[in-house]
């Protein structure tokens, strides 16, 4: 029996997360994962471990394989995260979320940014916020920061059109480029032609065509609630963790909100998977994939 010292945890497999990651993004040369690697690479099955790895190691990877099994050059995959209290409150009513969730789930969550092609957040999010959007809390690489903004009530003061740390991307619609470069420069402007309707509603497959173009193809709906509801309803989000934290906000924001279901067997019921990060409990949400319908007593 090995010596539990010696059995490789975290801290070895979160480097092999990021060359994954950087091969994918052809920022490295493809590896040939042979009998001799710590991971194992099957074109119907993925990656998979191999050899003995502590439990924290174990869960880590099943929870993160579905974002570390998207091939190079595939089409668009979004993966999206809320985290939550028990009454399904994303903030207070005032706006604050500092922090609802515990700093497990902070770290998860900048794990998917670095694991992500570019990170997406409403304008409500990112002006109530003023988040970074970076990964400072694990090593890998910053992603792409997309800002989603089509009324262009963003002030160019936020820290993302400033702070140069990574690559910034104010979305509009293309009729509204040339006025959002004037604001915060034309290096930091992506026009996303139809991005908005003519009743003002947002075309999202348009934004994620627009980011595909540039090679992003991994990417990562951070928030807010009405920005990850809008991409579930549209049917663009393959994942969901949704974090739920042991907190009652009463009266606070909502998290998710979608169109009213007349009949429970007309509800989204997708295949779960349960992850628990401290106090808090993360649910894996495969948005492709649904459970049978609940049986009936």
């Amino acid at each position: 029996m090995p010596n539990p010292s010696s059995i490789p945890g975290i801290d070895a497999l979160w480097p092999l997360c990021l060359d994954i990651v950087a091969q994918r993004r052809g920022h490295a040369a493809p590896q040939q994962w042979d009998a001799h690697s710590p991971l194992a690479w099957d074109a119907s099955q993925g990656f998979a471990l191999r050899g003995v790895w502590d439990d924290g190691a174990v869960e880590l990877f099943d929870l993160l394989k579905p974002v570390l099994d998207r091939p190079r050059k595939s089409k668009p995959w979004l993966i999206g995260q809320l985290g939550q209290s028990l009454d399904g409150c994303v903030a207070t009513h005032g706006g604050d979320s500092n922090y609802v969730n515990g700093p497990e789930v902070l770290v998860h969550l900048h794990r998917l940014r670095a694991l992500s092609d570019a990170v997406i957040v409403g304008a409500g999010t990112a002006a109530i916020d003023d988040p970074q959007l970076t990964t400072r809390h694990v090593a890998g690489a910053h992603p792409v920061r997309v800002l989603l903004d089509p009324e262009l009530g963003l002030p160019p003061t936020l820290r993302v059109f400033s702070d140069r740390q990574a690559a910034t991307l104010l979305a509009c619609d293309a009729t509204r480029a040339a006025e959002a470069a004037n604001r915060v420069g034309a290096d930091q402007v992506l026009g996303v032609r139809g991005l908005t309707g003519v009743e003002g509603g947002l075309n999202l497959r348009a934004l994620t065509a627009a980011l595909e173009a540039r090679g992003l193809r991994v990417l990562f709906v951070e928030g807010g609630g009405v920005t990850v509801s809008r991409f579930i309803a549209q049917g663009c989000l393959d994942r969901l963790h949704l974090s739920v934290a042991p907190v009652i906000i009463g009266a606070g924001r909502p998290g998710l909100q979608l169109p009213r279901s007349a009949a429970m067997r007309d509800c989204m019921r997708p295949s779960v998977r349960i992850f628990r990060m401290g106090f808090d409990v993360l649910w894996d949400l495969d948005l492709r994939a649904e459970q049978p319908e609940a049986p009936r007593s």
